[in-house]
């Protein structure tokens, strides 16, 4: 839609109201407070949750792969086959052997339930750049050294050097019953991954410790496996579970953590529904702004009526007045949200100060910050659906403002 000269002025004198229309420029400008304020709420809130949302399904792919081939009853005994068998399918980038056992940590006098990891040594790298204190490289086969969550290590209050006794109740049977095998294990390494219930509770070690701990042999409990496309991973893996149907069972990441990501899912089309009415509310503070100026301009309306503007001038006029106060307010929109986004951390930290209450709970966010990430494609959505909503909004007031019949307003002039 191009403007003339003549119908720009008209529309940048109507979008800047005189002395006189102080009710009408206050309407306007809370129409664009409006705007402002839903858009930078939409993307504040799908931002944050797609952020929870990635950086959950980052660091739990990162520590526990795409998917989990476990065995029944968690002996996978001739797993150097079936490992083969797995890098040899197509769309997979990695797998490795792994063992994970709940088991009993204590450290002077007290005592926390921990999830014993066996990895390789390629994973165990992985967890370089959560390392807090200590160093990974000392995790070798041969050595009793250990690496500890950092929640772990404050619960039982552990530092690097320290030694926790690992308790395995399945130990070794004697004419006296069954006595549980305890080991004491150096930590050498405290990591942070991020997600609570991981840093809670998870003990790593090379897998030939976990083995001897265990006393499992040469025996592993499930192998890790890592695609080219997280969804797309039951896919992939669909000839692997066939294969081993009755054998072992092939769990991948939305299986293992459902719960979590299905309520993810709800909550964000919930709060993108709840967030979007805002948006139609100010698409109705624009609509009431323009029908408010209709009305107030209708001699002047009717006077460039009779000057030669045409209807098609005049709805011109009014879609751009209305256009340019849902552009202005959604410009401003993205560059609040931009900004809460950037600040995002010290402003919850600011608000708890003030509050003197806990907004993030690790315990219950399952990560220690407040995450973010923008998909460009979901602003562009916002930014045309607030557009759009306000170009609609126009279009009523236009349509009466086009409609003026000169000769019954000037009739008595």
């Amino acid at each position: 839609m191009i403007l003339s000269p003549f119908e720009w002025t008209i529309a940048k004198r109507y979008m800047l109201p005189g002395r006189g229309e102080a009710v009408i420029a206050l309407v306007a400008s809370i129409s664009i407070g409006v705007v402002m304020l839903s858009v930078a709420m939409l993307v504040i809130v799908m931002s944050v949750m797609n952020g929870f949302r990635a950086e959950l399904l980052d660091r739990i792919v990162g520590l526990n792969g795409h998917a989990i081939i476990q065995a029944y009853g968690g002996r996978l005994d001739n797993w150097e086959q079936v490992l083969e068998r797995v890098r040899a399918t197509e769309g997979v980038v990695s797998a490795s052997p792994l063992i994970e056992q709940p088991l009993l940590a204590t450290f002077n006098g007290r005592a926390e339930a921990v999830s014993v990891r066996g990895n390789t040594p390629e994973d165990i790298a992985q967890l370089a750049d959560a390392v807090v204190a200590g160093d990974l490289a000392t995790l070798r086969p041969g050595a009793d050294n250990v690496a500890i969550g950092s929640r772990l290590a404050m619960n039982l209050g552990m530092r690097v050097g320290d030694v926790v006794t690992i308790i395995n109740p399945q130990g070794r049977s004697t004419p006296f019953g069954t006595v549980p095998r305890q080991v004491g294990y150096t930590v050498t390494a405290i990591f942070e991954i991020g997600i609570y219930d991981y840093d809670q509770a998870f003990v790593v070690m090379p897998i030939p410790q976990v083995q001897t701990l265990l006393l499992t042999g040469d025996a592993i409990g499930m192998i890790e496996v890592t695609t080219v496309d997280a969804d797309k991973v039951g896919e992939i893996l669909a000839p692997v579970a066939a294969q081993l149907q009755g054998t072992a069972v092939v769990t991948d990441w939305r299986t293992i953590n459902r719960t979590l990501f299905e309520a993810l899912q709800v909550e964000r089309v919930a709060m993108f529904f709840a967030l979007s009415i805002i948006v139609l509310v100010a698409a109705f503070n624009i609509l009431s702004s323009l029908v408010m100026l209709v009305r107030s301009k209708t001699r002047d309306i009717a006077i460039l009526r009779t000057m030669g503007a045409t209807r098609k001038s005049l709805l011109k006029i009014f879609v751009t007045a209305g256009s340019v106060i849902g552009a202005m307010g959604t410009l401003a929109g993205l560059a609040l949200g931009f900004t809460v986004l950037l600040f995002r951390q010290p402003i919850v930290r600011g608000i708890e100060a003030i509050t003197g209450q806990s907004l993030w709970d690790p315990q219950i966010r399952f990560l220690t910050e407040l995450p973010a990430r923008t998909d460009p494609v979901e602003v562009l959505m916002i930014c045309g659906m607030a557009m759009g909503l306000s170009f609609l909004a126009t279009l009523y007031p236009a349509y009466r403002a086009a409609g003026t019949d000169p000769v019954e307003v000037l009739r008595y002039e």
